[in-house]
Parts: structure tokens; C-alpha cells; sequence
């Protein structure tokens, strides 16, 4: 939780996931302000998907405490989905049904009457971009349509909180754009966004805090300049070849943040990649095969487990 915030969307205190023996998330704790957009991060099976289905009362929890909206999701699970909308990784949209159909359909879970219905559909397909499609089948939306309509659907009910789970998986980079600008629009006009992703630039781009995951636990916390401040720095040079020596000199110690071996790839985690170039090759040391970047969340991650995202 924020400094001076007593109050929060999402609170998890303990929060433990068991399937059998197998421990999927293991007695993490956070925080979710209303209004910002919280993020978990990490590779396949890290624990972040059964997270956020306890968060939508999908699943049940084995242990610790977990509030939505002020609710326990394990008292009040039904009254936490009526104020919430759900994006899950699989569309699950109905196919002999049109575009509208979907979400009068959807709209009807709800209560919610047939005019207003109407009227809440065609200004929830304009904000996603996809008006005009109202009479459109499934067969006939492109898979970065589809996954506006889902997003559409979850949004029927005016929800206070948006949960979404690898929101823009299996999308084309076209695709993957308009869905982040969509969703930066919705935190915009005051909804909490929770998601889940592997995708390190999607994190980068929509969420104010997020939270690293590996094994079903939290290991960092934090917006992600923050952790790339943190557990990285500013510049990396990578060097290819895990033999490679770097010159203990003042210059370097003065740039250099840490060293990290991956494979056969050295990591130089440091203050400027021109000026480490520079130094370097005063002291005589070229490295044939490097690549100079900023760092990312992909070298927070990797600090962190020691694993590639893709992995």
C-alpha cells in the first residue's frame, strides 16, 4: 500500500494457493491502491495466474487473508463479482452469437435491462475501437479485435476493478499496441487495473508498481524504474564470451554497478555504456561481440532468478 493510503482495492496478507503437495503460491503479501494499475510478472507458472484467480474468486484460497473492495473473497464471493470485470487468457466468446449479441448476453448476467444494455454496448465498442462491428461473427474480427471485445464484455457491468490475465498473449505487435493504449485509457478514467504478463515492455508500459514472481513467491515490489534502479542500472553491456576480464581499474570501478555470468554471456550492469566503451578500450580491452542497451525488467528478472522471461 501507498504511504498515507488506508484503504486498497486488492490486499493479500499470507495469501497461499496448494494443489495436493504442490505449493503454487506461497504466502505472498500485497497491496493495490484504487486507481493504479498493479501488475504481476513472470514466466509460465510462476504463480501469477492462480494469484489473480483468487482475486476474481475463481478459485479459493488454502490460506492466509485476502480482501477485493473491502470484501473477503472467502465470504463475499458473489457479491465481489458483481462489482468487478474479468479478462481471462482464453476469449471464451460465443461464436454463433454477433458482436452485440456477445454483450447483450453478457449484459444480461447482470440484470441489466435491454435498452441500457444497447446503450452501454455501443459506448463500450466505441471506446474499444470497434464500432461498426456490432453485426460482425467472430470468424470475421481479427485476434486483436477479439481480445477488445473480451475486454468490452468485462467492462458491462461498470466495474470498479479490471482483472486481466495475459491480456495480450498470441497478439501481433499491432495488435498488443492498441490493446496497452485501450487499457492505459481505462486507468485514465479511474478503474484499478490488475494483469498479469510475461511480457516485459507491457509491464513497463502500463503498470505503476508491479510485482515480481518466480515459485509462487514475491521477490520484488515496485514501479519499474524502481527495480531497474534497483537490481540493475541505467546501461548494460553485453559481452558475449564468459571469459572475458574486465579490467579492475578506478575508471571501471567508477561506472560499474554489478557483474553477472548467464551462459556464455557476461552482463556489465553500469552507469553509461559510451563511457565504459571508452575506458575499456583505454586500457586496451575491445570486446569483439557485444551488444550495448539500456536495462530493462528482463535484467531485473534475471537478477532476480536467475531465468530468462522466455524461459
Amino acid at each position: 500500500m501507498r504511504p498515507g493510503e488506508a484503504f486498497a482495492a486488492v490486499r493479500a496478507d499470507g495469501l497461499t494457493k496448494r494443489y495436493g503437495n504442490v505449493v503454487a503460491v506461497n504466502g505472498i503479501e500485497f497491496s493495490i491502491a484504487a486507481r493504479e494499475c498493479f501488475g504481476f510478472l513472470g514466466v509460465n507458472g510462476a504463480g501469477k495466474s492462480t494469484t489473480i484467480k483468487m482475486v476474481y474468486c475463481r478459485t479459493s484460497r488454502s490460506g492466509g487473508r485476502l480482501d477485493v473492495l473491502g470484501l473477503d473473497t472467502a465470504a463475499a464471493a458473489p457479491q465481489i463479482k458483481q462489482r468487478i470485470g474479468v479478462v481471462t487468457q482464453e476469449n471464451a466468446l460465443d461464436p454463433e452469437l454477433t458482436v452485440l449479441e456477445n454483450l447483450l448476453l453478457y449484459a444480461s448476467f447482470f440484470g441489466i435491462p435491454a435498452p441500457t444494455a444497447r446503450t452501454k454496448a455501443a459506448s463500450l465498442l466505441g471506446l474499444l475501437g470497434l464500432e461498426g462491428k456490432e453485426p460482425a461473427r467472430l470468424a470475421e474480427l481479427s485476434g486483436g479485435m477479439k481480445r477488445r471485445l473480451v475486454i468490452a464484455r468485462a467492462l458491462v457491468n461498470d466495474p470498479e476493478l479490471l482483472v486481466l490475465d495475459e491480456p495480450t498473449t498470441g497478439l501481433d505487435p499491432q495488435g498488443r499496441l492498441l490493446v496497452w493504449e485501450k487499457l492505459l485509457q481505462l486507468r485514465d478514467r479511474g478503474i484499478t487495473l490488475l494483469l498479469t504478463s510475461h511480457y516485459m515492455e507491457e509491464a513497463a508500459r502500463l503498470c505503476d508498481r508491479l510485482a515480481i514472481m518466480h515459485e509462487g513467491r514475491i521477490y520484488a515490489e515496485d514501479s519499474p524504474a524502481a527495480l531497474i534502479d534497483r537490481f540493475a542500472a541505467k546501461d548494460v553491456l553485453e559481452i558475449i564470451g564468459a571469459d572475458f576480464i574486465l579490467p579492475d581499474i578506478v575508471p571501471v570501478r567508477a561506472l560499474m554497478r554489478r557483474r553477472e555470468t548467464h551462459g556464455d554471456t557476461v552482463y556489465l550492469y553500469n552507469a553509461d555504456n559510451i563511457a565504459l566503451l571508452t575506458v575499456l578500450a583505454q586500457a586496451g580491452v575491445e570486446p569483439a561481440r557485444h551488444v550495448a542497451r539500456p536495462a530493462s525488467l528482463e535484467d531485473v528478472f534475471l537478477n532476480i532468478t536467475g531465468r530468462e522471461l522466455a524461459d
